[in-house]
């Protein structure tokens, strides 16, 4: 997936979870933050940000806050999306041709129970769910998933192990909105309940991928697989 047109910045602060204070050039700028997770680790005062600048010209907000330069441990600045539609858009770029074939059907936003996923999609004579989580929290190399608790996401996994027992194939994909990861494992001391969750899901037969991005200030493509680890 690609933006339009991109520009960076320095973050300054994020007066609540929809805005943030970006210094662009010589003026200071209220931008959209097109994530309402916590990011804490991510938005630091003085960091490199990157904007998406929006042609709408009656919107509140001239620009969108898609990408951040995180400092790492080594000394390295490790880019990283945190535009919580991107993961969406590029599975749907990379779902044919990557994960099922070419000429699968594929549709999004269906509903199954009381649950709506993402994709579901037939492929030959597999019919399947798959749900999509976008990962923006890194520690040493690890990618883990949620970064606040997530009653919904809960909710999904319950969803997904229903389609599995009803003879659908269902999947949960991790799109980890970054590079230079080893391996994905839940988050169990932020939501201990999904881990869990995740751990019965994979136990059930969904099958858990997780997958590393290639990232630039303006594009983002779903790249290699990494280890998903829930011992």
């Amino acid at each position: 997936m690609k933006y339009k047109k991109t520009v960076s910045g320095t973050f300054l602060s994020r007066p609540n979870r929809f805005i943030a204070k970006v210094k662009i050039g010589d003026s200071v700028e209220t931008v959209h933050v097109k994530n309402t997770g916590r990011c804490r680790e991510l938005l630091i005062e003085g960091c490199r940000v990157y904007l998406e600048e929006s042609d709408n010209p009656n919107r509140k907000t001239r620009y969108d806050l898609i990408a951040v330069e995180k400092q790492r441990e080594n000394g390295r600045k490790l880019l990283i999306n945190m535009d919580s539609m991107a993961p969406n858009a590029a599975a749907a770029e990379w779902l044919r041709g990557g994960l099922f074939s070419k000429k699968a059907e594929i549709k999004r936003e269906v509903t199954y129970g009381d649950s709506r996923f993402d994709f579901y999609i037939e492929d030959g004579a597999e019919k399947a769910f798959l749900e999509v989580k976008g990962v923006t929290l890194e520690n040493n190399g690890i990618a883990l998933f949620p970064d606040a608790p997530t009653d919904r996401g809960i909710k999904h996994i319950n969803g997904l192990i229903k389609a599995k027992e009803d003879g659908y194939k269902a999947y949960i994909l991790f799109v980890i909105q970054m590079k230079e990861v080893t391996a994905f494992t839940a988050n169990d001391v932020t939501h201990k309940a999904f881990g869990e969750a995740l751990r019965k899901a994979r136990k059930s037969g969904v099958e858990i991928l997780a997958y590393n991005c290639r990232v630039t200030p303006d594009t983002m493509e779903i790249d290699l697989p990494v280890k998903v680890i829930t011992d």
